[in-house]
């Protein structure tokens, strides 16, 4: 074999990741049975947020109305789980936009919140942001917002009604929303 690695269970994951892309591309839904529709909350008419997302959740969120995702996980988090190029790809297959605005263990910044600003100004339909639990998603989520001027009363309601608390960065959200 000179010397290359065979790597069986990658090359049979990047396999069915090829599978579920052209089926979603053709349209006719995902060869896999999608998880639980709840695993997706709803922040506002706009905005869903999840723990980590598979391929077979991307049909699921195209048939909620979501046209852009956002990867709040870094990459390696978990290697066991589906990384941001693989659920780019998919997306993309399935005709939706993907940003990638990682939040690792340092917390959040300054780009992350203006790239999350930027994003949800952008996005075509409902947004959905995922990491490991809906956490992070959701703080970046209320920072972005909060910069957009959103009251920030309303936003804890709202990622208090999702089961979510922004306790973490409420004062960074009040200093956000005073600018």
């Amino acid at each position: 074999m000179g010397g290359e690695r065979h790597n069986p269970p990658m090359r049979n994951r990047l396999h069915r990741w090829a599978i579920i892309a052209a089926f979603l591309a053709a349209g006719i839904g995902t060869p896999l049975i999608a998880k639980d529709k709840t695993m997706f909350k709803t922040l506002d008419d706009r905005m869903l947020v999840a723990p980590q997302i598979t391929a077979a959740d991307i049909a699921e969120a195209k048939a909620q109305g979501v046209t852009l995702i956002i990867n709040n996980r870094p990459d390696g988090e978990d290697p066991g789980a589906a990384q941001s190029a693989e659920i780019a790809t998919v997306a993309r297959a399935a005709g939706l936009d993907y940003i990638g605005i990682p939040v690792g263990q340092g917390g959040f910044a300054l780009p992350q919140v203006e790239a999350m600003t930027i994003a949800l100004a952008n996005a075509r339909g409902k947004t959905l942001a995922y990491c490991r639990s809906g956490t992070r998603s959701t703080l970046l989520w209320s920072l972005a917002r909060a910069k957009a001027g959103e009251d920030p009363a309303v936003l804890r309601e709202k990622a208090q009604a999702a089961g979510y608390n922004l306790a973490p960065v409420a004062t960074l959200i009040d200093m956000l929303a005073a600018k």
